[in-house]
C-alpha cells in the first residue's frame, strides 16, 4: 500500500499497489504492520458497509467522543462517493479545516479518517457501496455529529442531497457541538 499525505495532519489516502497477471490482480488494502510504521491504530475491531440506493444520498458529518474515538479507515466498494473529513482536534495545526476526495470502485482508493475527526459522504451515482474498517467498537452515547452544511465548515458537496437522514439534518452547527474532553 501506498500512503499519500492530505492536506490535512495526520490523514491519508492509500492507494493498492496491485500486482497483476491474465487472471487480474491482488493487492493489499489493509495491513497493521504498515499502519504501525506510519505510527496509526493498528487494531480495527469492527468492520462496517453501507449501502446506498441512490445517487445524492449524504451521510455524515459523524465521529465519537472518547472513550471511543474511532480512527477508520474508509473504501467505496462499488459505485462512487465524495468523501469529506473535518478535523476536529483542537491541538491541531490543520484544526477544523476540511479535505474532500472521491473514492471509486474504479481507483480503489482509501482514506484512513484520524480519531476526533467527522466524517461523511455524499453518493455521486446509484447503488453505492461503502466498507469501513473502525479501530474502536461503535459507542452510542460518544457518537456525535455535525451539519453537513454548517456555513463555519464550508463544504461544498457535489450537488444538494437528494436523501439524508432526520438525525444528520439535526446535528448542531459547529459553535453548539460539543468539543473533546
Amino acid at each position: 500500500m501506498k500512503f499519500i499525505d492530505t492536506i490535512l495532519t495526520g490523514a491519508y489516502l492509500l492507494a493498492q499497489e496491485p500486482i497483476s497477471d491474465e487472471r487480474g490482480f491482488f493487492a493489499r488494502s489493509y495491513c497493521s504492520k504498515e499502519f504501525q510504521e506510519y505510527g496509526l491504530p493498528s487494531q480495527m475491531v469492527q468492520g462496517n458497509m453501507a449501502f446506498n440506493l441512490r445517487a445524492g444520498t449524504l451521510r455524515g458529518l459523524h465521529y465519537q467522543i472518547p472513550p471511543s474515538r474511532e480512527a477508520k479507515l474508509v473504501r467505496c466498494t462499488m459505485g462512487a462517493i465524495r468523501d469529506v473529513i473535518v478535523d476536529l482536534r483542537p491541538e491541531s495545526p490543520t484544526y477544523l479545516q476540511h479535505f474532500s476526495v472521491d473514492l471509486t470502485a474504479e481507483n480503489r482508493l482509501a482514506i484512513y479518517v484520524p480519531p476526533y475527526f467527522a466524517h461523511g459522504y455524499q453518493t455521486l451515482v446509484d447503488n453505492t457501496e461503502v466498507s469501513y474498517l473502525v479501530s474502536d467498537f461503535h459507542t452510542p452515547e460518544c457518537e456525535r455529529g455535525l451539519r453537513y452544511d454548517d456555513p463555519a465548515l464550508g463544504i461544498e458537496w457535489p450537488f444538494p442531497p437528494s436523501l439524508i437522514s432526520a438525525r444528520d439534518r439535526a446535528w448542531p452547527l459547529l459553535e453548539a457541538a460539543v468539543t473533546p474532553s
